[in-house]
């Protein structure tokens, strides 16, 4: 054998190496333990919103109060669904992306909320909801419960 061919076999086969590892990586997926009220839609919509961005999503449909003031969110940025990931508590209709950003940032934080359940975030981003964005921030929540903004998003101002 030829040294480039050779040396074109090894590349080739050192691709194929980290081609698997990187797909045996992807398919080990961060679980999330979710708790929520088994009759909310909009709670389900976002687990289905975690699970197509790469989470295992465990659900206990048991309602979330007394799992929010087990982990120590503070009751006044709760929202419809409590969800527990990686040391962290995360509270309402946060987006898959800043959970990622989180988890890779890994700062010292409770975790983060979006309190209430605003238009347009997962979750609440059906089809009734005909396209209208509402402005929210994904906030940053200390162990003291101060917070800060982690991801600001805009919305849009439709006119109906």
């Amino acid at each position: 054998m030829q040294r480039r061919q050779w040396l074109g076999m090894a590349a080739l086969m050192g691709l194929a190496a980290t081609a698997g590892f990187h797909r045996s990586a992807l398919s080990q997926a961060t679980t999330v333990q979710v708790w929520k009220d088994p009759n909310c839609g909009c709670c389900q919509l976002w687990v289905e919103h975690l699970q197509s961005h790469g989470f295992k999503v465990e659900v206990r449909d048991v309602g979330n109060t007394a799992a929010r003031k087990r982990l120590g969110m503070p009751e006044k940025l709760g929202s419809c669904h409590t969800a527990s990931v990686g040391g962290y508590v995360i509270e309402g209709h946060v987006p898959a992306a800043d959970i990622h950003r989180l988890l890779k940032e890994r700062p010292q934080a409770l975790g983060l909320s979006v309190p209430g359940m605003p238009i347009g975030s997962p979750g609440m981003d059906g089809p009734e909801y005909k396209g209208r964005k509402d402005a929210y921030d994904v906030l940053l929540v200390q162990k003291d419960g101060s917070t800060q903004s982690f991801q600001r998003y805009p919305g849009n101002k439709r006119m109906a």
